[in-house]
């Protein structure tokens, strides 16, 4: 029987977890496919993040995530994990993301 990834990867998220919003500027993106499209996926594969958006052409990223599980520094290190040349300026917890 083969498992269906999508499901597979899908996570469960705690319905009585306090979810705050971080939107953060990412400096050394190069390009929206490889740079942004990559590091959105990392972040969002995180525990405990409900969701990601990194903008390429605003080198922002916009998290919402649970509080118990993700922090603004856990969030910075996966961001400079992808690779060496990005980096996480200007992180602030926010109501609403500046794009609503």
């Amino acid at each position: 029987k083969t498992v269906d990834v999508d499901t597979a990867s899908e996570k469960t998220l705690d319905p009585n977890a306090t979810y705050a919003k971080a939107e953060f500027t990412v400096k050394g993106m190069t390009c929206a496919v490889g740079c942004a499209a990559t590091i959105e996926k990392k972040i969002a594969k995180m525990e405990g993040v409900k969701f990601a958006k990194v903008d390429f052409e605003k080198e922002l990223a916009m998290v919402e995530y649970d509080e118990a599980k993700v922090s603004p520094t856990a969030l910075e290190s996966t961001v400079t994990s992808v690779a060496d040349i990005y980096k996480v300026v200007d992180m602030k917890n926010v109501d609403a993301f500046s794009n609503e």
